[in-house]
């Protein structure tokens, strides 16, 4: 597996990984919890956000290196 592939996969994996964080930590304040939880899990949606968006760019600027 090459760099740019490995790249890829880890930075999908890790906005997947804070996406359910999100999702988790809102579901939870919906629940009963504090603000805390409501600020972690908006933070955590824009990380997610962020690495999306990251991982676009990163996919235009590097199009023409070969994924293997």
């Amino acid at each position: 597996m090459s760099l740019k592939a490995f790249h890829i996969v880890f930075i999908g994996t890790s906005a997947l990984l804070a996406s359910g964080f999100a999702v988790w930590l809102i579901n939870g304040f919906a629940a009963g919890g504090n603000a805390l939880q409501l600020l972690a899990g908006i933070s955590s949606a824009i990380a997610a956000s962020g690495l999306v968006v990251y991982g676009i760019r990163f996919m235009r600027k590097l199009k023409h290196v070969s994924m293997l």
